[in-house]
């Protein structure tokens, strides 16, 4: 498959905007992916990439449990036991449905906890596992007039650079969705390996 990260960041980019031109409907929210929980949006962008492109996403797998916790992983490519990508996602929406703040998404991100089950706490939690194969963090989130992901994402790149070592930021936008809250936004993705003992 020897598929590349930043092609699976563009392809989940294109898979939010194709399963959005359906209008998918989660009620009682309006119609459109941007209400969908995490779940719910990678199993409709991961339907619409295997639709799209079956060679490439032929062999996955969703919620895959860790040997180590009771936990799972968002996704794996490849064939078990020795996956060509690791994936933990996490979204950020800073609004809700009607437009108001969702003011404790933050720690979604943030959180240096593990029972918060953050994307920062997710990189040391992939890093330390056994899965054997390439390892990445994607986080795909909504842009807003009032509120841009850029100093979200700027917080995380630093935090996580203490926690792991973190490739370079892959970034793909997707837009014109047809929610009035939720319109457009970005995916982001890094490689992360474990810091070694001299390094940590």
């Amino acid at each position: 498959m020897d598929l590349e990260l930043s092609s699976l960041v563009f392809d989940f980019a294109q898979g939010i905007m194709l399963a959005d031109k359906k209008r998918p409907h989660k009620m009682p929210y309006s119609p459109g992916i941007g209400p969908h929980t995490e779940t719910e949006t990678i199993n409709l962008v991961i339907g619409e990439l295997v639709a799209l492109y079956p060679d490439r996403y032929e062999n996955y797998s969703i919620q895959v449990p860790y040997a180590e916790t009771r936990q799972k992983c968002d996704i794996c490519l490849g064939k078990a036991d020795n996956w060509e990508w690791i994936i933990e996602v996490k979204m950020v929406r800073f609004f809700g449905d009607n437009g108001k703040p969702a003011d404790t998404i933050i720690t979604h991100l943030l959180s240096p906890y593990y029972t918060d089950h953050s994307a920062l706490s997710d990189c040391e939690k992939l890093t330390q596992s056994s899965f054997l194969g390439n390892k990445a963090i994607l986080i795909y989130g909504y842009d807003y007039d009032k509120r841009s992901l850029d100093p979200a994402i700027d917080a995380f790149e630093v935090l996580a650079k203490e926690k792991v070592i973190l490739g370079d930021r892959i970034t793909s936008t997707f837009e014109g969705l047809i929610h009035p809250v939720h319109k457009r936004g970005r995916v982001f993705a890094w490689e992360v390996v474990r810091k070694s003992i001299c390094e940590a």
